[in-house]
């Protein structure tokens, strides 16, 4: 662990007390995910590089770590009452998980087009799912709306700072277990992941985040000091189609941050391949944007590289479609 109190950084929106925090509710519950390392990784790229495989994580993603310090933080009669929350995908698993596990029930908005494998799941933890037409419809909306006719507390994906913490705690373990770091490269959809990584290991190591190259949305924000909106990414990684940063984590990772860099959906396959032959990982497209960034030579490594794996939910029909489409 990181030896002595970071500096206050000014307008964060968490600090490390708080993932610590949530590591101590998440404790015995979540998954402490393994670390990976790889010598032909290595070789490959130059640098030292730790992977955090957060794909093996308790519903298949680091999401799982946010969604229950969340629910576990709410009252006793907010619990009793149910949640709600709006996800694509691996956040709306996480949240049927976590209810579940916690004695409460929830309600998921998610897009008609989610992956068949993720809608099944988030049913199969119990939960009821409400789908929408992600091009026409607006599922923030939805999930508030839902929130306050049925009574309910909205769990959201990312812009929330108990979630923030918690996806936080993966960053935390990689250094427990891998050392300091010199950087740490993340994929980016809402921004939650990299915020909460950020707050444990920036500024002692660089941050970088990783988008799509069709949903660069933080990085064109970044870029014009103020969150940018985009249209529904055209991309293989439907876990990133994010149109726009959180507020929250708009602010946090503008202060915490060193860039974002982009990646193509060919990138990411071949990414997804390098861990599947040579790792034996399965790393669903947005999940391993990350280590496409550094398969691509997309930024500037040097020293020790944590890379967080952030989910495996692909099918195994959907994974081979993928492969076969890079040879």
């Amino acid at each position: 662990m990181r030896p002595g109190p970071l500096p206050i950084i000014v307008g964060a929106v968490i600090g490390l007390d708080d993932v610590r925090a949530a590591a101590e509710r998440l404790d015995g519950v979540a998954h402490r995910t393994p670390v990976f390392h790889s010598h032909t990784l290595d070789e490959r790229v130059g640098v030292r590089v730790v992977i955090k495989a957060e794909c093996v994580q308790r519903t298949g993603s680091f999401k799982f770590r946010g969604a229950y310090n969340k629910i576990s933080s709410l009252s006793e009669d907010e619990r009793s009452r149910g949640v709600v929350a709006f996800s694509s995908g691996n956040h709306a698993q996480a949240v049927a998980l976590a209810a579940r596990l916690l004695g409460t029930h929830a309600t998921i908005v998610m897009p008609e087009d989610a992956p068949v494998l993720k809608l099944e799941a988030t049913r199969g933890y119990g939960a009821e799912v409400v789908t929408y037409d992600r091009y026409a419809e607006d599922r923030e909306a939805i999930g508030s709306r839902l929130a306050e006719e049925r009574g309910l507390s909205l769990v959201r994906p990312f812009d929330d700072p108990l979630v923030i913490a918690g996806q936080g705690t993966a960053a935390l373990e990689l250094i427990e277990e891998a050392g300091e770091l010199d950087l740490l490269l993340a994929p980016v959809g809402g921004g939650g992941l990299i915020a909460g990584c950020a707050t444990v290991v920036a500024p002692g190591a660089r941050v970088v985040g990783v988008e799509p190259e069709a949903g660069d949305d933080l990085k064109r924000s970044l870029e014009a000091g103020e969150r940018v909106e985009i249209p529904v990414p055209d991309t293989i990684a439907d876990a990133l189609q994010i149109t726009k940063p959180g507020e929250l984590t708009f602010e946090h990772n503008r202060r915490l941050l060193e860039g974002v860099v982009t990646v193509s959906d060919a990138e990411l396959v071949d990414a997804m391949r390098f861990l599947f032959e040579r790792m034996k990982l399965v790393g669903e497209p947005g999940g391993v944007a990350g280590v496409a960034a550094l398969l691509a030579g997309k930024v500037d490594a040097e020293g020790t590289v944590g890379v967080v794996l952030s989910g495996g939910n692909v099918g195994a029909a959907r994974f081979a479609e993928l492969l076969a489409t890079r040879p």
